[in-house]
């Protein structure tokens, strides 16, 4: 008898040795772990609703999901092209939107490969806009004839052999596959890897006249896994043998564990070594990569980490991505990268990544420092840290401007941890590091004056407001986690009282606290795994029992039952489907999945000179467990802990009596540590446990006749006015008499309910009853001397004779006369427009410094309106300033930190300035 052997694989014998060989405490094969009235976790399993999924293995699980969701299909269709399966055609969010029109008739919509939308497309996508605006969604089925013009593609192949997309890439003419249509709408979706597998995406010439095309059938409502009933399996299919194994009593988290390192991996883009930020997204953004880093990334594969750190930064510093109003100063969180690049070092000790990230943070710093820091209350401006989707988290009324001068919780958090780093690498390498240190101090004094809820017991979410800031009562999660995580700026009591206090959901904690309601969700009415994460960290922090065991289960249930690691799910439901955009293996969900090993059950602390583990292990997770092939500068280490609670009883380094749990850098070689836990839990902790609730809608308020009026909101049972940021009156009523006796008057409303949840405030109303709002047309105000100053009137909307053309080679500096007629003080903004590039992505908002009578005042931030839209006027940011009575002259000019990411277009045209006496 022949037997025929099959050759078997170095990684399998290698998984095979490593899954056989260790000996564990005996523990109950299907132990409980977490139980609540949605779902059960247990050793091997998760169990929701008569679905299950099961670990078979170590390396194996199965789920029989099957999601009930059904989308019913919006009329607005969004989409984008793409040569070759790759997203190439236009820069992040800079989409096409064609609105599908009523009846079984098929619509055509016409596009140009590259190009934006042409003005005539815009203005009929409007008209459509305010006739479907209350019926957006489809009520039959129905079909879109969708033809490109690609001719100037086709020509450029011709002429020159390829082609040079938006982002500067060549797609030669030998290798054009094909070019496919991507989008927002089923059966569109944006995973543009998969389209090359999708024949019925690709557009075609019929006629060779270079207009390609493709019909596309929109179903009136759908379910993405309406005819899925097999039972989904995973199984390991990469060697990750080189990075630290794991193994516990518990099958599921250990087959999870190793699921998250499989699609790390995966997230490896072949080009560079950096990661990708997920399978639906393959470019590096700046927050993505530097929180996953922080969670575990830099512990797991440091060198990539530094890859993926360096593809973020452009002539020395930090890129802030693409977003709100064009991005940076709007958005300001880039320093997350601080965080990161810190992370690194601990874990390598790398003297050289110290010097030159230390550089690059400092770098950085310094425009920040300019441009975002408000002096006044010692806070950061700017969007709030990775809820960067403008109408998810803020009232619809705010704009860019609006945004940037509001003040974040999680967006201060990080501007603190950054130069708290700052100061430590400072240190180490023998700059002056005081500096950085009261930088952070006035950050952490600010938090707590103006964010702090002392009733609520958490911080509130953000300041926000136009002249005068009130704030949101909100809870934000992941600046709520990072309160409790960076040592400073909270108390122990405090600490605690957070974790305790900040509304917990079913299926997890929510980005925000309450909802907006008529916000689908994303990060409105959602649960972002790699923030469960950070919140069971904090949690561990803490020792908050229950809190920990409710957030390990949140990132468990998900990542089991999907078998992946998701962007977000749907809070409501704690499904994955419904939210606005999902992608699987999301880089920071699965490095949030593999810190619940490392930060919560390993409690692993790193830092300059050590390495440290304060393990928080609750009962349900008792038992053996070890960590191996763990890398720390020069040294591998194996890890072993035994029993569980919130305390270690011993500690051995290599099977001799260890004094305690922290080890120092100068370790080399390997070595085997082995910590046995107390077996006690001093306290189970409280959690607050809600039902997912949405906030009243937002009033819309008037002033008519010395009278404020507002609409009656739904499930309001009263109204707060505010006046100047103060809270001025309560009443059930829906008006409210102004007393007109103050120069100007700033007032807001909003409503609450019978829980006692309030809505955002309104759109603020200003009244000046004396007359002390003045306006400075540019053209007439310029200063002597410089008259020739190139007035233009080419775009519609300004007032007076026309508008000055700001630029970074044209009227650089710009002096405006305003002849003031008392003394106070004011609120001053520009009125502009700014066309290069949309409200909600691109890099080009506009800067300007602001000087009085040659006193530097503050930055003027101009954020983009709309793509090439120059007759959309609005006003910039307001600075306020004690002026004198009579002339000044007020200049703006592109100053030393005026750079916006873009680097090369940072423009706006200039209409007037205005001047509010405040008081």
């Amino acid at each position: 008898m022949q037997i025929l052997l099959r050759p078997v694989s170095l990684s399998f014998i290698i998984l095979f040795f490593f899954f056989t060989s260790v000996p564990f405490t005996s523990v109950p094969a299907q132990r409980q772990l977490y139980s609540s009235d949605a779902f059960s976790l247990y050793s091997d399993r998760v169990v929701q609703e008569g679905f299950s999924a099961r670990a078979v293995s170590r390396t194996e699980i199965t789920s029989d999901y099957k999601s009930s969701f059904r989308k019913k299909t919006n009329r607005t269709v969004v989409l984008k092209f793409s040569l070759n399966g790759l997203d190439n055609e236009r820069a992040p969010g800079q989409d096409h939107k064609f609105i599908l029109s009523p009846g079984e008739k098929t619509d055509t919509a016409y596009f140009s490969f590259g190009m934006p939308d042409t003005g005539m497309e815009r203005k009929n996508l409007e008209e459509k806009w305010k006739t479907y605006s209350q019926d957006p969604f489809l009520h039959a089925s129905k079909d879109l004839l969708i033809r490109l013009d690609m001719r100037e593609v086709l020509r450029e192949f011709k002429a020159l052999g390829y082609f040079r997309t938006y982002d500067k890439e060549k797609v030669q003419s030998k290798d054009f596959r094909g070019v496919f249509v991507a989008g927002a709408n089923e059966p569109l979706n944006w995973n543009f890897p998969a389209l090359t597998g999708r024949p019925e995406m690709k557009l075609m010439d019929p006629d060779s006249d270079g207009i390609y095309e493709v019909k596309i059938h929109f179903p009136k409502e759908f379910s993405p896994e309406e005819n899925s009933n097999t039972i989904k399996h995973w199984k390991l299919g990469l060697d990750i043998s080189q990075f630290p194994q794991y193994q516990s009593p518990d099958l599921l988290v250990d087959a999870l564990y190793n699921k998250a390192m499989e699609e790390m991996l995966q997230n490896l883009r072949q080009e560079d070594g950096a990661f990708m930020a997920g399978a639906q997204w393959t470019g590096v953004w700046t927050r993505d990569i530097s929180y996953s880093i922080l969670l575990s990334l830099a512990i797991v594969n440091p060198d990539a980490s530094r890859t993926s750190l360096m593809a973020k930064v452009k002539n020395g510093i930090i890129i802030q991505d693409t977003g709100t109003g064009g991005a940076w100063p709007v958005s300001s969180d880039r320093v997350t990268w601080a965080l990161a690049a810190w992370e690194v070092y601990k874990t390598t000790g790398d003297k050289n990544w110290l010097r030159k990230s230390f550089d690059i943070i400092k770098k950085s710093t310094e425009a920040d420092l300019e441009n975002v820091m408000d002096l006044s209350t010692g806070l950061f401006a700017g969007e709030s840290s990775f809820l960067d989707w403008r109408e998810q988290t803020y009232p619809r009324w705010m704009d860019p401007k609006d945004i940037y001068s509001s003040k974040n919780l999680g967006t201060n958090m990080v501007h603190y941890e950054a130069y708290q780093i700052l100061s430590e690498m400072a240190k180490i390498l023998g700059e002056p590091a005081e500096k950085y240190a009261s930088t952070a101090g006035k950050i952490k004094e600010g938090i707590n004056k103006y964010l702090w809820m002392k009733d609520k017991g958490y911080y509130g979410q953000y300041l926000y407001g136009r002249n005068y800031l009130s704030l949101s009562p909100g809870s934000e999660a992941l600046g709520e986690a990072l309160s409790v995580l960076f040592d400073g700026v909270t108390t122990p009591k405090m600490k605690k009282s957070i974790i305790e206090n900040v509304p917990v959901t079913k299926f997890g904690l929510p980005c925000i606290y309450p909802e907006i309601p008529d916000i689908p969700p994303y990060h409105n009415n959602s649960v972002w795994p790699f923030v469960e994460s950070f919140w069971a960290w904090a949690s561990a922090e803490t020792g908050n029992n229950r809190s920990v065991l409710a957030a390990m289960a949140s990132v468990y249930r998900p990542a089991a039952l999907f078998l992946t690691n998701k962007e977000n799910l749907v809070a409501r439901t704690g499904d994955y489907l419904g939210t606005e955009i999902n992608s699987d293996r999301q880089l920071w969900s699965l490095a949030g999945n593999l810190a619940l090993t490392y930060r919560v059950i390993y409690g692993m602390r790193l830092s300059a000179d050590s390495i440290s583990f304060h393990p928080f292990i609750p009962e349900e997770y008792s038992g053996s467990r070890n960590l191996k092939n763990l890398k720390y500068r020069n040294a591998t280490l194996e890890v072993k802990i035994e029993g569980f609670g919130g305390g270690i009883k011993s500690v051995s380094l290599d099977g001799r009596p260890y004094p305690k749990s922290s080890f120092p850098s100068s370790l080399t070689g390997s070595h085997k540590i082995t910590i046995v836990m107390n077996d006690s839990i001093p306290e189970e902790g409280k959690l607050n446990m809600q039902e997912v609730a949405f906030a009243p809608e937002t009033p819309v308020l008037k002033y008519d006749g010395m009278k404020l009026i507002w609409n009656k909101t739904e499930g309001a049972l009263n109204y707060e006015v505010y006046k100047n940021g103060k809270m001025e009156f309560s009443s059930s009523n829906l008006s409210y008499e102004v007393d007109n006796s103050a120069p100007f008057l700033e007032f807001q409303v909003n409503a609450v309910d019978k829980k006692g949840l309030g809505s955002f405030l309104s759109s603020p109303v200003s009244i000046s009853p004396g007359g002390s709002i003045y306006t400075f047309e540019a053209e007439e105000a310029i200063s002597e001397g410089e008259n020739g100053k190139d007035i233009e009137n080419r775009y519609s909307g300004f007032k007076g004779r026309g508008y000055l053309v700001l630029e970074k080679n044209k009227n650089r500096e710009v002096s405006l006369i305003a002849d003031v007629p008392e003394e106070g003080l004011y609120s001053i903004d520009f009125r502009y427009s700014n066309g290069n590039g949309p409200i909600n992505t691109e890099n080009k908002c506009a800067i300007r410094t602001l000087l009085i009578d040659g006193n530097r005042l503050g930055a003027v931030i101009m954020p983009q309106r709309g793509d090439n839209v120059w007759n959309d006027w609005g006003y910039s940011n307001s600075i306020h300033a004690r002026l004198s009575k009579g002339r000044h002259v007020l200049t703006l000019t592109f100053g030393r930190y005026d750079d916006n990411m873009n680097m090369d277009v940072n423009g706006a045209l200039l209409d007037s300035v205005r001047l509010i006496l405040l008081k």
